[in-house]
């Protein structure tokens, strides 16, 4: 869908494309759609902007931002609906405060980037369950203030990718609470029969749905 709407010579098929991205629940849908929204046609430019709030990546309020000055109605209207959306969903109130602290690719065979987006999933994920994600480099202090302000728990994630001895992959994520750094437990899933991208992209919401289960987050 990317490259259909990159390359694609129909601005009605460039429009789909762009609507599909917005559907696809997939953090790298981000960087098509906010080109999307350069597009020549205004058509494909108001269905990028649609699909930015359908896909609720907070990142995408800069590339929206960026184009409020749109000449089209119909694709300046799109933009400030989907500005809505995401400045909405940046102001609610956290229900936790989490630092991700990276993810580790124990197999010694995923490809850099592929951790990388398995990382941007977790974080995507956090996001929707209600976490305001901490900074990679905070002191104890200053997140000791943020959980005050909001009066919330705070956890640190490690998180690690293992091989399976049937050929898949286990993701496991150690809970600590943070910045307290007390040892909370951890949880694991598995998969196996398809690539490890996809296996991944199966597995990285999987496993903050079984944490927030397994700690208690919407408490």
């Amino acid at each position: 869908m990317s490259k259909q709407l990159g390359k694609g010579t129909d601005p009605k098929q460039r429009s789909q494309a762009a609507l599909g991205l917005g559907a696809s629940d997939d953090p790298e849908a981000l960087k098509p759609l906010c080109d999307g929204l350069k597009d020549s046609s205004e058509q494909v430019r108001a269905a990028s902007a649609q699909a930015l709030g359908k896909l609720k990546e907070l990142a995408g309020l800069e590339c929206l931002k960026a184009r409020k000055s749109e000449t089209d109605a119909a694709a300046r209207t799109a933009i400030q609906t989907s500005l809505q959306v995401l400045q909405d969903l940046k102001a609610r109130a956290p229900k936790l405060y989490v630092q991700l602290g990276g993810v580790k690719d124990k197999t010694g065979q995923l490809r850099p980037e592929v951790v990388k987006v398995t990382e941007a999933r977790m974080r995507r994920k956090l996001t929707q369950v209600g976490a305001l994600l901490a900074p990679a480099k905070e002191s104890k202090a200053a997140a000791q203030g943020v959980l005050r302000k909001h009066g919330i728990h705070g956890y640190r994630l490690q998180t690690e990718i293992h091989p399976t001895e049937s050929g898949g992959l286990k993701v496991k994520v150690v809970c600590i609470g943070y910045p307290d750094q007390a040892l909370l437990g951890d949880v694991e899933v598995q998969a196996s029969g398809a690539k490890p991208e996809e296996l991944l992209k199966v597995l990285a919401p999987r496993i903050i749905e079984d944490a927030a289960d397994t700690f208690e987050w919407d408490t």
